[in-house]
């Protein structure tokens, strides 16, 4: 009957900030974290799959390359499916990619195949990260900002337990084992966790924007101009970011220490990550965006030139929990920053573009890093690199503070 439908959708309508909406927040985390698996397993197989094809780093460090180019374009492909049919199909989609890069990675008779599949890998690992953060967006208004860096943090969760996860599993069964149990046990997981999001969720589509609150900030730059310079800003750092999250473990096989110990300290960065992560979402309420931003990235230059001239067991431990401590906050700042100077209708597409130029400084960061490796039989030019890259994003920013200040002193 018509009144009882309507009595029925009434009864079920969605309240923002509920304890529903933390319950699907948890939810999302647990999908993020496992989805993310894709991130940081070929980090930790990368020294073993040289040896087994008999590759250069270099070329090792493609499938880290493919990898975070397939999780760029997933972005936005991921971010277009859920906006058009919902966040349950786009993970849906991306586990499928998923399965069958993993499963086609263990299969590999080639480097070139094992490289080719990652990008499967990284397209099902963006199914869990930009959708799900702005999925999460839509279930909360007072805690909007908290809940976004917690989806986000699903991916630093990840990398807390995915590195040792893997290392063992290569270590006993091989990386080809490892990879086939990967794609078909996540894929399980996942299976019955989403499963439970969509029952969560029901037929609700997502909330309007409309009536978001309008820019903070004028910087007296176009939206297309700012975004050019913020996705050359988010380039710079994560060429810088990518030296050490990309080839940590293999830098403590080189040193003596073993990739077990890298993958520890891999490990150990990212969950500093995620208390840097969720931080920074607090100290970008306090004093903006840009700060935030400027902060995290002088703080990684530091860390960068700690790894130059400490290279000890106890040292690279402490140095990569500083690491983790410093940037994790990086990339969700430029969200912040588009969201604080850009109008709300386009801040979705332009915060993805930006994203997108992050995942290109992070693929070409760590395949460089390889090249430079390859050519001077050391990573301290590659660290060296890093540190210049990371001065540039400093150099852009800061002159966006500049700009920033000059446009108040015009008003005072």
């Amino acid at each position: 009957m018509p009144g009882s439908t309507d009595s029925h959708s009434h009864s079920t309508t969605f309240t923002p900030d509920s304890r529903a909406a933390w319950v699907r927040l948890g939810i999302a985390l647990i999908v993020g974290s496992i989805g993310s698996v894709g991130m940081w397993s070929v980090v930790v197989v990368m020294p073993v799959v040289q040896a087994d094809f008999g590759a250069t780093r270099g070329a090792a460090s493609l499938a880290f390359t493919c990898t975070m180019l397939g999780f760029g374009f997933g972005g936005v492909v991921m971010g277009k499916l859920s906006d058009r049919f919902g966040i349950v199909l786009a993970i849906a989609i991306g586990m499928g990619a998923m399965l069958f890069g993993y499963l086609g990675a263990g299969y590999a008779a080639a480097l070139w195949q094992f490289n080719l599949m990652h990008f499967l890998i990284g397209l099902g690992a963006a199914a869990t990260f930009g959708p799900l953060m702005t999925e999460a967006s839509h279930w909360f208004d007072r805690h909007r900002g908290l809940a976004v860096t917690i989806a986000a943090s699903g991916n630093y969760i990840a990398g807390t337990f995915w590195p040792t996860i893997v290392e063992r599993g290569t270590a006993y069964a091989g990386w080809r084992a490892t990879h086939i149990a990967i794609g078909i046990g996540c894929t399980i997981i996942m299976a019955v966790v989403v499963a439970v999001l969509r029952w969560q969720i029901g037929s609700e589509s997502a909330r309007s924007h409309e009536d978001a609150p309008p820019p903070r900030v004028d910087l007296q730059i176009s939206t297309n101009a700012l975004t050019t310079v913020l996705g050359i800003a988010a380039i710079a750092c994560c060429v810088a970011m990518s030296m050490p999250q990309v080839h940590i473990v293999a830098y403590c096989g080189d040193l003596g220490y073993g990739v077990a110990r890298g993958a520890e300290m891999l490990s150990l960065m990212l969950a500093f990550g995620i208390v840097s992560r969720i931080g920074s979402g607090f100290l970008a309420d306090r004093i903006g965006g840009l700060r935030t931003l400027l902060v995290g990235s002088i703080a990684q230059g530091v860390a960068l030139m700690f790894y130059l001239f400490f290279d000890g067991l106890t040292s690279l431990y402490i140095i990569s929990a500083m690491f983790g401590l410093f940037q994790g906050g990086i990339v969700p700042s430029y969200a912040i920053i588009v969201r604080e100077s850009m109008p709300s209708n386009v801040a979705g597409t332009r915060v993805g573009i930006v994203i997108f130029a992050s995942v290109l400084g992070m693929s070409f960061g760590g395949w460089i890093s390889g090249v430079i490796f390859d050519a001077t039989g050391s990573y301290a030019a590659a660290f060296l690199n890093g540190a210049g890259w990371n001065a540039l994003n400093i150099a852009i920013v800061v002159a966006l503070l500049m700009r920033a200040r000059r446009r108040r002193m015009a008003f005072a």
